[in-house]
């Protein structure tokens, strides 16, 4: 059965892109943490983090760590987060989340922005790759 994640990879369903290879995608989280949550996954749908091969887990890393950085640049933070959860969906995710505060991991709470406001984060990040 296709997850959410397989349905955002596929256009099925909207989403704010950051960055996209043949391999992974890069998109802000609906309900974040922070302002500039982001989550990045392989597009191949794997449940588990530890499930994925060893390249392809590296490579997601590598991944994971661009997009990091050019968050760290868009969004104004003493440093970006990263979560692997996995439990609300089973497809591979890594979280990364502007970080001032320790209580900006907490995912019991969540924020909301208007679509305008996540089209303009989506761009701005994407500018800093």
């Amino acid at each position: 059965m296709s997850t959410i994640f397989s349905k955002i990879i596929s256009g099925e369903l909207p989403s704010y892109k950051i960055a996209e290879t043949d391999k992974f995608l890069a998109f802000l989280d609906i309900n974040p943490n922070a302002k500039g949550h982001t989550l990045c996954i392989p597009k191949e749908e794997v449940d588990k983090l530890f499930e994925l091969d060893d390249e392809t887990y590296m490579e997601l890393m590598s991944f994971s760590k661009k997009v990091a950085m050019a968050l760290e640049e868009a969004v104004p933070c003493k440093r970006v987060g990263m979560a692997v959860i996995g439990l609300e969906v089973p497809h591979v995710h890594v979280h990364l989340i502007p970080l001032n505060k320790m209580k900006d991991m907490d995912f019991g709470k969540k924020l909301n922005f208007s679509h305008d406001q996540l089209s303009r984060l989506a761009e701005e990040i994407k500018e800093n790759l």
